[in-house]
This record gives C-alpha cells, sequence and structure tokens, in this order.
C-alpha cells in the first residue's frame, strides 16, 4: 500500500467534515436567534387545515395498514417494469413471457387482496380478527 494512499481521501473528508459542521452551525443558529412565541394555535396539531377532533392516539383500523402496504408492494413491482422495457428488444420473446409470468403473479395478489375486501373502505367494519 503506498504511503499517500489515505491522502486521496483527504478531500472527501474535507467535505463531509465541511457539510456536518455547516448543518450543525445552522441548527444551532436557528434555535438560539429563532423567534420563538408559541400560542395555542401554534402549539394545536395540524390535521390538512381541519380541526382536531379527538385523541391523536387513538387506534387505527386495520385496513389503513394494510392499504400502506400493499401500496408499497405494487409500487415497488412497478418499479420493476422500466429495466424490462428499456431491455426488451435485447431479451426478444424470452423477456415477453416472463413479464406475462410477474404480471401475472401481480395479478393473482391484487385480486386476492380485492376478494378478500381489503380495498372496501365504505362497507360495515368487520369484527375483531377479521380482515
Amino acid at each position: 500500500m503506498p504511503d499517500n494512499y489515505f491522502a486521496r481521501y483527504l478531500p472527501i473528508l474535507i467535505h463531509f467534515s465541511l457539510a456536518a459542521l455547516l448543518a450543525t452551525a445552522i441548527v444551532l443558529l436557528s434555535w438560539i436567534i429563532g423567534y420563538r412565541r408559541p400560542t395555542r394555535a401554534k402549539l394545536s396539531p395540524y390535521e390538512c387545515g381541519m380541526t382536531p377532533v379527538g385523541d391523536a392516539r387513538q387506534r387505527f383500523s386495520v385496513k389503513f395498514y394494510l392499504v400502506a402496504m400493499l401500496f408499497i408492494l405494487f409500487d415497488v413491482e412497478a418499479v420493476f417494469l422500466y429495466p424490462w422495457a428499456v431491455i426488451l428488444r435485447d431479451l426478444k420473446m424470452f423477456g415477453f413471457w416472463e413479464m406475462l409470468v410477474y404480471i401475472g403473479i401481480v395479478l393473482v395478489g391484487f385480486f386476492y387482496i380485492w376478494k378478500k375486501g381489503v380495498l372496501d373502505w365504505g362497507g360495515a367494519s368487520t369484527g375483531r380478527g377479521e380482515v
């Protein structure tokens, strides 16, 4: 290993140090010289322009979390379509049939959650333990 091996990383170390120093300085200065006048309106929780009702620590329906997880799941699955579309000509028919299998698996999952009622928000609430 050459003697000046770590000297090549000195500029990046200086860059990270300056960035951390600047970020810390900005946060500290805003905290020290910031204008603070807490009022009842400023301290109330913001709920998308609506007047807050009830306790903020209430329980959410399981369907809320299921829909959030499903959004992430299908969003990630949609991301796989972009690289496939870029190299489709190189893959020829093999890539086409593989993507049909992939989309078929995604559709099976979609129809499963649809039949399970996860996407139905307007119906009557389900009993305890049911999804």
